[in-house]
């Protein structure tokens, strides 16, 4: 890759946040000054953006190059950006389904990880995504990293970034804005709060930031598991529970697949291989072909619109995606912070059994619907809130 003429140098790890219950309060007194600057917590790519004249470089949170991907994002760079800069900020497409409100689709995001640069192009075209802006590195020959974040937001605020590609991030100092936002935003599809250090430096692949993101919990049935890639057939142990939830649809009730449960003690995973035995199906049983999920693999169970576990994707390619089926008579109780269309967006966190529920009982009902908010009030213009 070309050597970049600029007073910061990738790879730069971003700056990173740690997770509180609540939105912190800010100084009390007259003469005290504020301690943070609240911003939406975005869900997307994180992205460090380098320009140095035609040379953009868009590294992921893990330095991994993402410009092939985002040839949109490059072209905006370059048109939206000062010729010499390094900034920090989330890649993120919005979608307006209908006549709703617009918000972000983390799926139509990840479907730009794809090796054919046909797909990646024209995806780019008919998909458009947009860059947001939340820090400012280094501008011409002057580094920020160790600037304030107050000073580093005056010089954001100097580049004029309205969209309708490139957007500065919304930010408050009142507290109690904030905790608005963190009520309100999520019908947009965003993420929760970030509580920044208003004096404090930009400090690469630490958790100075604070963060705050929506907790909830719903009973889910328990249909399969993965074993974990330690485990041996001397020593079984448990990777992931498959959870479902029964949606009704034109041909009935189904299991659809929402998502995981996957943080365990290594005893504990050996535990739930011998506690979940006995709920085992065996192939070639009639139980095995009564399974809710039997056809994982047939690609036109996707197409008819049933989320099944094990469907290969771009992220999966190459991975064992096999599971072992369980009779879908256990209910169990999981931790979420919200939902990505039918799914959990995030691995979910298993709080107890509930021997209390029936299987049939835990349907899409029970799950906590957030206030719709449009994304367009935030980034007005952007593509896909029009």
């Amino acid at each position: 890759m070309t050597t970049l003429n600029l007073p910061v140098q990738p790879p730069v790890r971003p700056m990173l946040a740690k997770s509180v219950p609540s939105v912190p309060a800010q100084p009390a007194g007259d003469d005290a000054g504020p301690a943070y600057v609240y911003e939406p917590k975005w869900d997307g790519f994180r992205a460090i953006v380098y320009r140095d004249g035609d040379e953009v470089r868009i590294d992921s949170r893990n330095a991994k190059p993402m410009e092939r991907y985002f040839p949109d994002v490059v072209a905006a760079v370059r048109d939206a950006l000062p010729e010499r800069c390094v900034v920090d900020g989330e890649i993120v497409i919005a979608q307006r389904p209908g006549h709703g409100a617009a918000h972000l689709n983390f799926e139509l995001l990840s479907q730009r990880i794809h090796p054919a640069e046909s797909r990646v192009n024209m995806l780019a075209e008919t998909t458009p995504a947009a860059l947001v802006v939340f820090d400012v590195l280094a501008l011409g020959d002057d580094s920020f990293i160790d600037r304030p974040l107050t000073e580093r937001i005056a010089a954001l605020d100097g580049l004029g970034l309205t969209g309708p590609l490139v957007f500065a991030t919304p930010r408050t100092l009142d507290a109690a804005e904030a905790k608005e936002w963190f009520g309100s935003f999520e019908g947009a599809g965003l993420d929760g709060v970030v509580a920044k250090p208003a004096d404090g430096p930009y400090a690469p692949n630490k958790r100075t930031m604070l963060k705050i993101k929506h907790t909830r919990t719903a009973d889910v049935v328990l249909a399969g598991y993965r074993l974990h890639k330690t485990s041996t057939p001397e020593q079984p142990l448990l990777g992931s529970l498959l959870l479902g939830l029964w949606d009704e649809t034109d041909d009935g009730p189904r299991l659809q697949f929402v998502g995981v449960a996957a943080s365990f003690s290594a005893t504990r995973r050996a535990e739930l291989i011998a506690e979940l035995t006995p709920l085992v199906v065996e192939p070639g049983t009639p139980a095995a072909e009564e399974h809710p999920w039997q056809g994982w693999t047939d690609p036109t169970k996707a197409e008819a619109g049933d989320r099944l576990p094990g469907a290969q994707s771009r992220w999966s390619s190459g991975k064992d995606l096999s599971f072992t089926p369980l009779r879908p008579e256990r209910v169990l109780e999981v931790g979420y912070d919200h939902m990505e269309g039918s799914r959990f967006r995030h691995t979910s966190q298993f709080k107890r059994w509930r021997p209390d529920r029936e299987p049939a009982s835990c349907t899409y009902e029970q799950l906590e619907e957030p206030v719709s908010f449009d994304l367009g009030e935030l980034l007005p213009g952007a593509p896909g809130t029009s």
